[in-house]
C-alpha cells in the first residue's frame, strides 16, 4: 500500500518499525466548548501529522504503539478520515488525570472525546475495523486478545483513509513508534469482538 502525508512530518522506517515525529502544539480535535475554570480545554488544532493511505471497503488494522508520556494529551494514533469534518482516533494518550490511556474521538462537525482503560507501561495495541459504515475501536496488551473502546458509525464513502498519527497538542513534540502494522482487507464476523 502506498502512504503518503497530510502535515508532513519526520519519520523513520525499518524492519516493521515506523517512528514518526509529533511536533510541539500538533494535534487533530474540534472544539467549542469549555473544560471549566480547573479543566484543560483542547484547542481546536489540526495540524497533527497523518501518514495515512486509502482503502475501499471494509478493514482490520492493527498495530502496537508507544512513547515517552512526557506531556498532557500526547499520543500515538491510529486514524480514519473522510475529510477535515469527518474522522475518527484511537490513541495511546497520557491524559489529563496523568494516566496511560486508551482514548477515542469521534469527529463529525465537532469532536467528543471519550477516555477507555488506563494501560500500565508505555505499550499497547491498538486496532480499527470497517464494517459499512460501522467503525470499532479495540485495544490488547498482548496482541492477541482485543477488547472493545467503541462502536461508532461514520457517515462516508466505500473509500476513507486509515493510518498513523503523532500528537503533542499540550507538549513540545516526541517520537511515536508503530510497529508490526498491518491491513487487512476483510470483513469480520463480530465487530464489537473485532474479530
Amino acid at each position: 500500500m502506498r502512504f503518503k502525508w497530510l502535515n508532513e512530518s519526520r519519520l523513520n522506517e525499518s524492519n516493521g518499525r515506523i517512528e514518526i515525529y509529533a511536533p510541539p502544539h500538533t494535534d487533530f480535535f474540534y472544539s467549542s466548548a469549555s473544560a471549566g475554570d480547573e479543566g484543560i480545554t483542547p484547542e481546536s488544532l489540526c495540524n497533527a501529522p497523518y501518514y495515512h493511505t486509502e482503502i475501499e471497503g471494509d478493514f482490520v488494522l492493527k498495530v502496537r504503539v508507544s512513547h515517552d508520556f512526557v506531556s498532557t494529551y500526547d499520543a500515538a494514533v491510529v486514524m480514519i478520515m473522510k475529510d477535515m469534518a469527518c474522522w475518527a482516533k484511537h490513541c495511546f494518550e497520557k491524559t489529563d488525570f496523568g494516566t496511560h490511556a486508551v482514548v477515542s474521538v469521534v469527529t463529525n462537525g465537532e469532536s467528543d472525546d471519550a477516555n477507555g482503560c488506563n494501560i500500565e507501561g508505555n505499550t499497547v495495541w491498538l486496532q480499527a475495523v470497517r464494517m459499512g459504515n460501522a467503525f470499532a475501536f479495540h485495544y490488547s496488551t498482548d496482541g492477541e486478545r482485543f477488547y472493545m473502546t467503541r462502536y461508532f458509525h461514520l457517515p462516508v464513502g466505500d473509500k476513507v483513509m486509515i493510518g498513523l498519527s503523532a500528537q503533542s497538542p499540550q507538549g513540545e513534540g516526541g517520537i511515536r513508534i508503530f510497529e508490526d502494522l498491518t491491513i487487512e482487507r476483510r470483513t469480520v464476523k463480530n465487530i464489537r469482538a473485532g474479530k
